[in-house]
């Protein structure tokens, strides 16, 4: 036994939480030549965002498989020892976009957010204080100390049901743009 194989010792392993699906950012059918993996240079690659955890990817599709931009698609690994149409090969950092994905990915995450409405419905109506002076809501960029007090006297009166609902009876004009840009 090696000193670094005992308890305690070593880099611990990296969890990686992995989307079942993403929507495709940007699909370089001839590679990314500023990739600094070599392999990615010249092989087909795809950039793209997680439809659940918004984790930014980089994905090798299988020989013969094209996509659009825009395109939902399965990127969860199966058990079965078939091929797989694409393979996840890591996370990436949003300086590691190109500036096609980069401009692709305000619209691809209102795309998700409108699909799980309902979700972030009730984050606006469960969102509580996380200290005595901040509350979750101020974390978005563009409600202020006014805006977060009508939120939360509408919030009293009822439940928000809908965006729709929430445009109506408070002073934001684009729930989905401010969390998009929150997200951002």
């Amino acid at each position: 036994m090696s000193f670094h194989d005992r308890r305690g010792f070593g880099r611990r392993p990296r969890i990686f939480i992995k989307d079942a699906y993403a929507l495709v950012l940007d699909y370089m059918f001839h590679g990314n030549p500023f990739d600094r993996h070599p392999f990615h240079r010249n092989s087909p690659l795809i950039q793209a965002v997680g439809t659940k955890y918004f984790t930014l990817l980089e994905i090798s599709p299988a020989r013969g498989v094209s996509v659009k931009i825009n395109e939902r698609i399965y990127v969860e690994q199966s058990l079965e020892e078939g091929l797989q149409p694409f393979k996840v090969d890591d996370k990436i950092l949003w300086q590691d976009l190109t500036t096609i994905a980069k401009d692709n990915l305000p619209n691809a995450l209102r795309e998700i957010i409108n699909s799980k409405e309902r979700v972030f419905i009730e984050f606006f109506n469960v969102a509580s204080p996380i200290n005595i002076r901040l509350h979750m809501l101020s974390l978005i960029p563009g409600i202020g100390r006014k805006t977060l007090e009508i939120i939360l006297n509408e919030r009293k009166k009822g439940k928000f049901q809908n965006f729709e609902d929430l445009i109506s009876r408070t002073k934001i004009s684009d729930p989905v743009g401010l969390l998009v840009e929150r997200i951002i």
